[in-house]
């Protein structure tokens, strides 16, 4: 190689050669030196002495990764990986040595891989296609000052020098106000630097409306560790460890940190760095991984700079999975001291840790469960926190998780045992209040409580309150509080202005998203309701009301036509029979919306009772509303706390019956 301090080694496998060719070219062209030859591939003892040097001399190592190096136990690039693996022990962390690059959608988990290969963030460059910024990407590792020098200013040229022969040609084109000014570079090396320095960034002179905003330099995703445990079976671990991440950096008001929800979107996903950097708004990713062994524990971390690639921090803690809250400590104050912000709260004082590490397993179980949506894995969830709380009876996230859970695990029961198990989750939101009445969980659990199943608002609003101060960071706290509070009694106003927060917070949040859609909406912004709908079904497309509110806002604006395509699209049968009934009437074929209505009573008249009376409100059929709402008023209907607001029963305001139904429910009339 003709310079080794500048040098890259590509290391792969014999069935991944093309891969191999395409990016070595791509960075050959680049203007990186590149290890890669193959007619030298002919073994022996002169061979292994040359790899072994070069490996020893490069200045980034790139082991590219595939279905193909998983599957083989042997192979020479195993010995190379093995070399990789040896020197990287002796560089610096925060020195980039090795690069991984899969060319397939083989996983970090599934991967039979090194351990440094996984502390650090993995490229997917698909059968070897590699774009420009990867390039560039290497070419900053290699040559630091590229990334910390300012870029020369151009200076305009009347017209383009010819190129020389073999040169490399590179254009841009910038918008101006009134014109496009391209600028090719040939042969000049301060402008080609400027290109490529400027190459993955928005042109500062296009005009504002194309240019998006600098991510805050103080600003970081935690995205969701690894599990590498032998068995795979330490995920809810590894995901738990993530959000606790979150949460205590989330409490510095100097750090902008995505909330759980955007972070872990990008879970199996074979995104790059940038890409999630840019779409999370961060200039900073915190990644790593977990592998358990019994009572053993190891945690790496890496704190990444996305625009250049620098391992701002990395750590390898070994220790006892008792230590795993002092882990969590560290590697917060670690962060926090490598992007020079400041801390105001310790991770001990926000009271949601326990220091049982068997009670948090149990913990993180029973909310990995929770968090799936589904009231068919909450008995599990039970059992998890009850297990929990065995172990440490004073853990308040416990018995807030408990609360939940027993709350959803009652939507299958009997009346009569579902009214137990309700009981019985007020009870322990009541309990998580009083054990820890400065920590913010208990609030929200109780105050949701209040509003689903007491019909309490006040008492709802006075717990998300002080949810709010206790949490001001936490946008699930917040989210709670436009569902529970603002919305229900019609503050919709602020409930936007608030969604809208939450989105900015938590931006691939679909739930959030759909709450923006909802108030806008209710407001009677159908456009930019199904602008915000969609984004949300873009994020989630398996949801089961984004759709049928997207229905909604067609037939609120008089077009059942525009609706008809979005009618089959919600996941859970009740709203796709309430989504029919009501398109089809509104486009004159009431013989098939009637068949629809009567599917929906058939199937639906116990726990969609309230749908129903929707259904006939917007039919202009008072009576029928008037007694299905009733009926939902004693089977509880959730759908009863939308009563003030829900456009489609507009034609129900001035009768008697509906003030009196707004009294019953406590809402203001």
């Amino acid at each position: 190689m003709a310079e080794l301090s500048r040098a890259v080694f590509l290391s792969y496998a014999s069935q991944d050669t093309e891969a191999a060719r395409r990016i070595c070219e791509a960075l050959r062209a680049a203007g990186v030196e590149v290890w890669f030859d193959q007619s030298e591939l002919r073994g022996g003892d002169a061979w292994d002495q040359k790899i072994r040097r070069e490996i020893r001399d490069c200045a980034l190592f790139i082991p590219i990764i595939s279905s193909n190096t998983t599957s083989r136990p042997e192979g020479y690039f195993r010995l190379e990986w093995a070399l990789a693996e040896q020197r990287a022990q002796m560089i610096a962390r925060n020195k980039a040595f090795i690069v991984p690059v899969c060319v397939d959608a083989t996983p970090e988990s599934a991967a039979d891989v090194p351990e440094s290969f996984v502390r650090v963030q993995w490229t997917r460059l698909p059968q070897g296609a590699t774009p420009a910024a990867f390039a560039e990407r290497i070419r900053h590792l290699l040559q630091p000052e590229l990334a910390a020098a300012p870029a020369p200013v151009p200076v305009p040229l009347p017209s383009p020098p010819p190129a020389s022969a073999g040169a490399p040609k590179k254009t841009r084109t910038i918008a101006l106000v009134v014109a496009a000014i391209v600028l090719i570079a040939a042969g000049l090396v301060a402008l080609d630097r400027l290109v490529l320095s400027k190459r993955a960034q928005p042109d500062t002179r296009a005009a504002s409306a194309a240019t998006p905003a600098a991510a805050p330099e103080k600003s970081i995703a935690v995205l969701p560790f690894a599990d590498m445990s032998e068995k795979k079976d330490q995920e809810y671990f590894s995901d738990g460890l993530s959000e606790e991440l979150i949460d205590l950096l989330a409490k510095n008001p100097d750090l902008y940190v995505p909330a759980r929800t955007s972070s872990f979107y990008f879970k199996g996903k074979s995104e790059e760095l940038a890409t999630i950097a840019q779409k999370l708004h961060v200039a900073n990713v915190l990644e790593g991984s977990v592998r358990r062994s019994g009572n053993r524990l190891r945690v790496t971390a890496q704190l990444i700079r996305v625009d250049n690639g620098y391992h701002l921090w990395s750590e390898t803690y070994d220790r006892d999975s008792n230590d795993i809250f002092k882990v969590q400590d560290e590697i917060s104050t670690a962060v926090v001291e490598a992007l020079k912000v400041k801390l105001l709260s310790t991770p001990e004082a926000n009271g949601r840790q326990t220091t049982n590490a068997d009670a948090h397993s149990q913990y993180l179980i029973g909310r990995e469960l929770i968090s799936r949506g589904n009231w068919k894995v909450a008995p599990a969830a039970v059992e998890a926190f009850r297990r929990a709380i065995s172990l440490d009876p004073n853990y308040v996230a416990a018995w807030a998780g408990l609360s939940r859970a027993l709350h959803d695990a009652a939507e299958d029961l009997p009346p009569a045992e579902q009214s137990a198990m309700r009981t019985e989750s007020l009870a322990s939101a009541e309990k998580a209040v009083a054990l820890g009445p400065q920590v913010a969980d208990g609030y929200v659990e109780r105050g949701y409580l209040r509003t689903w199943d007491l019909r309490d608002f006040a008492g709802a609003d006075a717990d998300y309150q002080r949810a709010r101060a206790l949490a001001p960071e936490d946008v699930e706290v917040l989210r709670g509080y436009i569902s529970s509070v603002l919305y229900p009694i019609g503050r919709t106003d602020e409930a936007l202005l608030l969604a809208q927060q939450v989105v900015k917070a938590d931006p691939l949040n679909s739930a959030a998203w759909r709450a923006v859609g909802g108030m806008q909406y209710a407001h009677g912004d159908y456009s930019a309701a199904r602008e915000s709908l969609q984004r949300s079904l873009d994020i989630s497309p398996e949801q089961s009301n984004a759709a049928v509110l997207i229905v909604y806002s067609y037939i609120a604006e008089g077009k059942p036509a525009l609706a008809l395509p979005w009618v089959d699209r919600p996941t859970v049968e009740v709203f796709r029979d309430q989504a029919a009934a009501l398109v089809q009437h509104d486009l004159g074929n009431r013989p098939e919306a009637q068949r629809n209505l009567d599917s929906l009573i058939a199937h639906w008249a116990n726990n969609g009772a309230y749908q129903i009376a929707e259904v006939y409100a917007r039919w202009g059929d008072k009576d029928a509303a008037f007694h299905w709402l009733d009926r939902a008023e004693q089977q509880r209907d959730g759908g009863m706390t939308l009563l003030k607001v829900d456009l489609l029963l507009k034609s129900l305001h001035g009768d008697p019956r509906y003030a009196a139904l707004l009294r019953k429910m406590n809402l203001p009339e």
